[in-house]
């Protein structure tokens, strides 16, 4: 009994292994226009803040 014990620990760590690899490789609902849109709002802060730095 104690052997099928030892022998279901790398069961369990492949079958957790199957999981996450399916879980990390899913398609993910939003795209890139999200980050896309973050990054332009990002690129008009840095900007209004470099043009404010210039008046000063």
């Amino acid at each position: 009994m104690g052997v099928l014990l030892w022998l279901l620990i790398p069961v369990l760590a492949a079958l957790a292994a199957v999981l996450y690899t399916a879980w990390a490789s899913r398609t993910r609902k939003t795209g890139d226009v999200a980050e896309l849109a973050g990054y332009a709002r990002f690129r008009a802060a840095m900007e209004r803040a470099h043009s404010d730095s210039d008046a000063a």
